[in-house]
């Protein structure tokens, strides 16, 4: 399994997520996507290449994306289950052969507009 970390664009993506949700259907649904952000980041570290992964090779070298509707189910037995997860991730191997985690992005956001810092078009 490889190591996981957390660019600063999507460490900020994750608060600002964490307080909508909360704000928006409360303290339990902000649990339940507390928990599936994390077992997103262990399976994409298990196999970056699992069911639900794209490549996005025409956003940047080795860039791809996973939708955290394809692990929603993983969560269920401890928090419950986010029925309709809406956001992605952003990710791609880097220089030290380590998970990089570069955005957490809502579905609807235009990714080619929003790729972090050191991302190349």
């Amino acid at each position: 399994m490889q190591r996981v970390v957390l660019a600063p664009a999507a460490e900020e993506d994750i608060v600002e997520i964490l307080a909508w949700c909360h704000e928006h259907f409360g303290e339990p649904a902000r649990i339940r996507y507390e928990a599936l952000l994390p077992q997103a980041f262990v399976d994409i570290a298990d196999n970056s290449e699992r069911v639900g992964s794209r490549s996005r090779e025409e956003l940047a070298d080795g860039a791809r994306t996973y939708h955290l509707w394809h692990n929603r189910q993983r969560t269920e037995k401890a928090v419950g289950m986010v029925a309709k997860p809406r956001h992605f991730l952003l990710f791609r191997l880097n220089t030290k052969g380590e998970i990089e985690i570069g955005r957490v992005l809502h579905d609807s956001m235009d990714l080619a507009s929003n790729l972090p810092d050191g991302y190349l078009a």
